[in-house]
């Protein structure tokens, strides 16, 4: 059931050392800051847990995965204090995620957008349906996916960061995605998807947590450069926002 609430909700729950976050939002699955606030401390409390060895980031219903953030409060940036406010959300969530010390295996079960392609980027391994397509719309609307853009080129190299950003309008299918390795499987059904991340999740459950904790280690070196990186990408977003060709832009797709 998804949820009607107009900040989304956010649950989680531990069952043999796996941590299930769910998250939801009416608007597909979208993030207001509050929500993004939420899940950057949920993933930050879970990575101290000792009860946990693997988190399993997922959204709630059929349909969407994630409409990437909150238009209402895009809309809505009217200074640069607010415009790097907002765009920091997504920042200091994918920075959550590299620093903790968990693996997060991500369950993509269909369509992501924008920000939500980089929470996609930034889990350790992801499963999809055959209607995760994505799209990165944001230089559309005159500003650029500058924040999640790391975790993207981290995750799928350079030409699918352009091939995504540039092709602005376009959607890409899961099997692309798959093929340029943000996602490591792709499934037919939400059923079969679910079986398999089961099966995948309690088998990694019960691996050493101190060998998790190095791998994860070595698929995020040379990140640490992140927390400022992440930071300054949000002014440039910030500033952008408030430019006549996205406020333009921002007025008709309103309409």
């Amino acid at each position: 059931m998804s949820t009607t609430r107009e900040n989304g909700s956010l649950y989680s729950h531990i069952e043999n050392k796996i941590a299930t976050v769910e998250f939801g939002h009416p608007a597909s699955n979208s993030f207001p800051s509050i929500l993004l606030e939420r899940l950057e401390k949920e993933i930050r409390k879970l990575s101290e847990e000792d009860s946990v060895n693997v988190i399993l980031l997922k959204s709630e219903g059929e349909k969407a995965f994630c409409a990437g953030a909150s238009f209402d409060e895009l809309v809505a940036i009217e200074n640069l204090e607010d415009g790097k406010k907002f765009f920091s959300g997504f920042a200091r969530v994918i920075n959550a995620m590299r620093e903790c010390k968990k693996l997060i295996v991500g369950r993509v079960q269909g369509k992501t957008v924008g920000g939500g392609v980089g929470l996609v980027a930034a889990c350790d391994y992801a499963m999809a349906t055959d209607a995760a397509a994505i799209k990165l719309s944001e230089l559309s609307i005159g500003i650029g996916p500058f924040v999640i853009a790391p975790a993207v080129e981290r995750k799928m190299g350079v030409d699918a960061l352009a091939e995504l950003s540039l092709a602005a309008h376009e959607w890409k299918n899961a099997y692309w995605a798959k093929e340029k390795g943000l996602y490591a499987k792709v499934f037919e059904s939400v059923k079969d998807l679910d079986k398999e991340i089961e099966i995948f999740t309690e088998k990694l459950a019960s691996y050493n947590p101190q060998a998790l904790l190095e791998m994860k280690k070595i698929l995020w070196k040379e990140t640490h450069n992140w927390t400022s990186l992440l930071d300054e990408r949000a002014a440039i977003s910030g500033e952008l926002v408030l430019s006549d060709f996205t406020k333009t832009a921002l007025a008709k797709f309103k309409k």
